[in-house]
């Protein structure tokens, strides 16, 4: 399909775009872009990947768009004021959304394993690229996050990975809607819950994505996934970690710090030891989760399970960083209620204060989750933590600014629990350090923003 496609992607650099970028690249496209984020001097890095890998770079100015046969690809929010969408109108170039690409991509392919939900897309994703790779089959995966078996010296933002085995796997964003554009053989369905559209909004989306499927995988310990569990009169696996009557069950878990192991039970006796590298209660759920799609794709139960043993995760998971002077600094991508509920009860497995910086992802998303976010806090925060909160990260745009971290902080403190806003992140910084001693844990949360991960490396340096 791509061999003689011409593709300019709008943001290039974005956690959705690259990976999308690289598979059309190595499957024959001619593969060009811009990004604003190239343009402010931001995460060069990145863009020098991009070039090394014959994708050719320009400003957003609308100056690489004069060919008609260029087909620009701009995810739904970019507006129609944008140089790079003016350039293209002008030269009669096809757009078309990040989402149509993939979905096109995606429905092409003979095994299509999509993984939806409100938490856990990325991690279970990267699962079940990495027992297929380990197994043999050669899959292509299409990642929001870096998925770390996969990086090399010449590779490391390795997003994305090309195979020439049967198999697509893919992440599935519901917060557009564009979900049901996607039709696929093994629909993975982690969990529901509030985050870009309502409940009934969701339930539709979801519901007519599993529907589509051959197979869905279905999580019981989420009580939205396991009523359209009940509903599904399809093929399906279900799973569970708290006893539910499910087809794997997780069992004898065992958390540490930096890792959790458990058994894995199949409803006909089979079992099998998983040790996996990455911490927390809700990756024993997405393991689950990775080998139920595995063995869907005719992986052998206790060759997933060993597969997961090197499994070495995404980045910006629950990532240590490092070390010093006894206060240990922890890089996270928790943004939404669930994802923050559960990096807090995983680290809460653990003594020692914690001190977090969340940077929201977006004006939008503190507007409509206010009272989320605070609750979410104030339920999860230990009475001798402290929360710092800058303001959104914000790269331009209309957006609705009526809601602040001023605002979430507030809510916090009067449910009894340390918050602070301050006006800048660098603000944040200076303060994480006044306030750590040894035996704490900083934490630093947020998505949609790259440059998390210097800032998290900058601070334990200057602990250091």
């Amino acid at each position: 399909m791509t061999e003689t496609k011409d593709y300019f992607f709008c943001g290039v650099g974005g956690s959705g775009m690259l990976p999308l970028a690289m598979i059309v690249k190595a499957r024959g496209a001619r593969v060009e872009g811009s990004d604003r984020a190239l343009d402010q001097g931001r995460t060069g890095a990145k863009f020098d990947y991009l070039k090394s890998l014959g994708v050719e770079l320009h400003k957003q100015d609308g100056s690489g768009l004069t060919r008609e046969s260029q087909i620009l690809v701009a995810s739904a929010a970019v507006e129609d004021k944008v140089p790079d969408v003016v350039a293209a109108n002008t030269a009669g170039a096809k757009r078309m959304s990040r989402a149509e690409l993939l979905a096109q991509l995606f429905n092409e392919s003979k095994c299509s394993i999509g993984v939806a939900g409100t938490s856990g897309k990325s991690t279970t994703t990267a699962m079940i690229g990495w027992i297929l790779y380990h197994a043999g089959k050669s899959p292509t995966v299409m990642n929001g996050a870096v998925m770390k078996n996969f990086v090399k010296p010449d590779a490391l933002f390795a997003s994305a990975l090309v195979g020439e085995g049967e198999a697509f796997v893919s992440e599935v964003d519901e917060s557009d809607g564009s979900i049901a554009m996607f039709h696929p053989t093994i629909a993975v369905l982690n969990n529901i819950s509030l985050d870009h559209k309502s409940m009934d909004e969701l339930r539709a989306l979801f519901g007519g994505f599993i529907g589509d499927a051959e197979t869905a995988v279905l999580n019981l310990d989420n009580d939205e996934t396991a009523l359209l569990a009940e509903k599904h009169v399809g093929a399906k696996t279900t799973y569970s970690i708290t006893g539910q009557d499910a087809d794997l069950a997780g069992e004898n878990i065992s958390p540490e710090p930096f890792g959790v192991s458990f058994e894995v039970a199949a409803r006909n006796g089979e079992k099998a030891a998983v040790a996996l590298k990455m911490p927390g209660r809700h990756n024993v759920s997405n393991a689950l989760a990775a080998i139920a799609a595995a063995t869907a794709c005719c992986v052998p139960l206790e060759k997933a399970a060993a597969a997961l043993a090197e499994f070495e995760g995404v980045k910006r998971r629950l990532e240590y960083v490092g070390e010093s002077g006894g206060v240990t600094v922890i890089d996270d991508f928790g943004h939404n209620p669930d994802k923050i509920t559960a990096s807090l009860k995983t680290l809460h497995e653990f003594p020692g204060r914690l001190l977090i910086m969340f940077q929201p992802h977006g004006f939008g998303p503190l507007n409509k989750m206010k009272g989320e976010f605070i609750a979410t806090f104030a339920e999860h925060l230990e009475k001798d933590d402290v929360l710092l909160m800058p303001e959104p990260v914000y790269f331009g745009g209309t957006v609705d600014r009526s809601v602040s971290s001023d605002d979430i902080a507030a809510g916090i403190v009067a449910a009894g629990r340390r918050a602070e806003a301050l006006a800048t992140r660098d603000d944040c910084g200076d303060r994480l350090i006044e306030l750590a001693r040894p035996g704490d844990r900083i934490v630093i949360m947020g998505a949609r923003d790259d440059t998390l991960s210097i800032f998290a490396a900058d601070l334990l340096k200057r602990l250091a």
